[in-house]
């Protein structure tokens, strides 16, 4: 049973280039107590989706419903059952972590010890005992998501909503988040998640929705994905770009597209279907042909590969307009989000 059900949905903004779609008809189901990865580059629709489901926006056409609940005929009930995170730790910095969730929960009118009671419990859960009555200038970078994430998780929501949670987080810290978030689906809590990155998405979702101008344009595991354009990539790097050519053909005997070059002339790679014996072949002709290798190997479709092919841009590539279809800093849409709690 879905939780989360979007149809039709439609945002058009104005801008000085014209009218900016956001969102071309886009259809979603997030099944309960499940994480539902919504993957795509920066402009294609993802926060724009969010702030729709998260009543900060009205569309302009199509239905989303919450937990039985339409968001835009009563956003009030939407408010009391979601949480929200935004792409950047929105915690006011002169309060202390402890101060920071007792706050959120006052403004939930939680009343004063409960408020408490649910602060301290948070602070715990997110291991920040002893930072807790420190104020929030002081922490790090992942210290800050954290708190903002459990500023999200005060009224125990039925839904969580994480808009790039893991943005400008060294590996480490975005380790001990994904531990988190892995903690609270265990528990029940459904998440909404959007990111760039694949290897986030590899990790939390149970399914995965990619997005591109303003539409979902496949869907599916992770696995399913990256299968749609290849299971596997050959790579060899060659010790002269003389032979570049004559490797080209070889790989393109093996894979199931254009074998493409690197930008060093060196390195070449191409997708196939059955990677081992695809390497063990190549391998093979590039030997006969005495064509010298610096090194070759098999590795997975990454999220360039996957949006590569879907899409035909890179992952990293931005739109000329963002998801609000105005020149705003994405601080502005972080503070809008924020509003949802």
């Amino acid at each position: 049973m879905s939780i989360i059900e979007a149809t039709g949905l439609t945002k058009k903004y104005r801008s000085k280039s014209g009218p900016v779609h956001a969102l071309a008809g886009l259809d979603l189901s997030v099944p309960r107590g499940t994480v539902k990865a919504l993957l795509g580059p920066n402009g294609a629709g993802k926060t724009t989706v969010v702030k729709i489901l998260t009543t900060l926006i009205r569309p302009d056409a199509g239905t989303a419903i919450v937990d039985g609940v339409n968001v835009v005929r009563d956003p009030k009930a939407v408010r009391r059952i979601i949480g929200v995170s935004g792409q950047y730790a929105a915690v006011d910095e002169n309060l202390t972590g402890f101060e920071n969730l007792e706050m959120v929960g006052r403004l939930y009118h939680l009343g004063g010890r409960v408020s408490r009671r649910r602060a301290q419990e948070l602070i715990d859960l997110f291991e920040l005992t002893a930072a807790g009555n420190r104020p929030v200038k002081g922490f790090s970078g992942g210290m800050r998501r954290r708190i903002d994430l459990a500023g999200a998780l005060v009224i125990n929501p039925k839904v969580l909503f994480l808009d790039e949670p893991t943005t400008g987080l060294d590996p480490r810290s975005r380790l001990a988040l994904w531990e988190v978030i892995k903690n609270l689906v265990a528990g029940g809590t459904t998440v909404l998640l959007t990111t760039q990155y694949l290897e986030e998405a590899d990790q939390l979702a149970d399914d995965i929705a990619v997005i591109d101008e303003g539409r979902v344009i496949a869907e599916g595991t992770s696995d399913e994905l990256k299968a749609q354009i290849g299971g596997h990539r050959v790579v060899v790097a060659l010790v002269d770009a003389a032979d570049a050519p004559r490797a080209q053909q070889v790989l393109a005997r093996y894979g199931s597209g254009e074998p493409s070059l690197d930008d060093d002339g060196r390195t070449i790679e191409v997708a196939v279907t059955d990677g081992p014996l695809a390497l063990q072949n190549v391998l093979s002709d590039l030997g006969e042909g005495r064509i010298e290798l610096h090194d070759a190997g098999m590795r997975r479709p990454t999220l360039d590969d996957v949006f590569l092919q879907l899409t035909g841009h890179h992952a990293e590539a931005e739109r000329p307009d963002d998801d609000s279809g105005a020149k705003r800093g994405k601080k502005t849409d972080d503070a809008e989000l924020e509003v949802a709690r």
